[in-house]
């Protein structure tokens, strides 16, 4: 299978049962050890991408803590804009490159508010990002590795659309259960194991009560 241009790396901290946050949202699963880990990562890729839910539930900087290393391009997909201009990474957006990747269903008034804060606004898809259209833009803006710490939805996109070529997961001591907590893939799912990417276990690494394992396609 053809490697993905940028090289995307998707990376999350789960529970034993497959969770990335419970029914309430809280997902904080992962040690200190692992947060300076993720953030050492972040300090060697170019762009570090998330989803619109993600971006509600943490509120995240996106930005490079706990180690050296310059912060990367921050690129949040929102369809229609509705990012919040209360949010950490608009407040932000004048110390870190940002890049909105909205669809042609952006409101003429979100557009304009956006427009006013100094970040970059990418139109990909019609109704939705088109990942495959934002991928090749971010590729002629010299972004070579792009590292994914989205939601659920937006990890089944990549791997339902073959768009990546690592995975990265840390698997925590907690059982979260529940109908309604966030899973590391959402989704429809493949029907058949078939379907899916068998992937190559690179890298396996025990950090104290965690295990972090690295996989490529």
């Amino acid at each position: 299978m053809a490697k993905s241009k940028p090289h995307v790396i998707l990376s999350a901290a789960i529970s034993l049962d497959g969770k990335i946050a419970t029914s309430t949202g809280d997902s904080k699963l992962s040690s200190r050890a692992d947060i300076i880990r993720v953030h050492k990562l972040r300090s060697k890729v170019d762009a570090i991408l998330i989803g619109q839910n993600t971006l509600q539930r943490d509120n995240p900087t996106l930005s490079v803590r706990y180690t050296k290393g310059k912060n990367p391009i921050r690129v949040i997909l929102d369809s229609r804009g509705k990012i919040s201009s209360n949010s950490k990474i608009i407040k932000t957006c004048n110390k870190i490159p940002t890049i909105i990747a909205t669809s042609k269903k952006i409101s003429k008034k979100n557009l304009q508010r956006l427009r006013q804060h100094p970040l970059e606004i990418i139109i990909v898809g019609e109704n939705k990002v088109n990942f495959k259209q934002l991928l090749k833009q971010l590729e002629k803006r010299n972004v070579k590795k792009l590292l994914v710490e989205g939601g659920g939805i937006v990890n089944w996109e990549l791997i339902k659309q073959g768009l990546f070529d690592e995975i990265i997961v840390t698997i925590t001591p907690y059982l979260l259960g529940g109908k309604t907590s966030v899973n590391f893939l959402q989704g429809i799912g493949f029907s058949k194991i078939s379907n899916s990417t068998k992937l190559k276990l690179k890298n396996v690494k025990r950090q104290k009560n965690e295990l972090v394992l690295h996989y490529s396609k």
